[in-house]
């Protein structure tokens, strides 16, 4: 299943209330970012995103049903 970026994107109210603001990100900065990056597909509907930087690593947790991206959950690392 090849995914399409240009859907509606959705975060839950943890990710966006944590991840976003901590990372200072918008819904722009996001979908740019998920263009960019290894994902890889961890369910049926279910996949990982797996952003690099000098920073460290971010991770991303997703859905996507073929109508929306509904983002589940983020991470960080070193």
């Amino acid at each position: 299943m090849s995914i399409d970026f240009t859907k509606e994107i959705r975060v839950s109210k943890h990710f966006r209330n944590t991840w976003l603001r901590k990372w200072e990100w918008d819904i722009n900065d996001l979908r740019s970012a998920l263009l960019k990056v290894r994902i890889e597909k961890v369910g049926t509907t279910k996949f990982e995103a797996y952003i690099r930087s000098k920073k460290g690593g971010k991770k991303i947790i997703f859905a996507y049903n073929g109508d929306e991206i509904f983002i589940i959950k983020g991470a960080e690392g070193t």
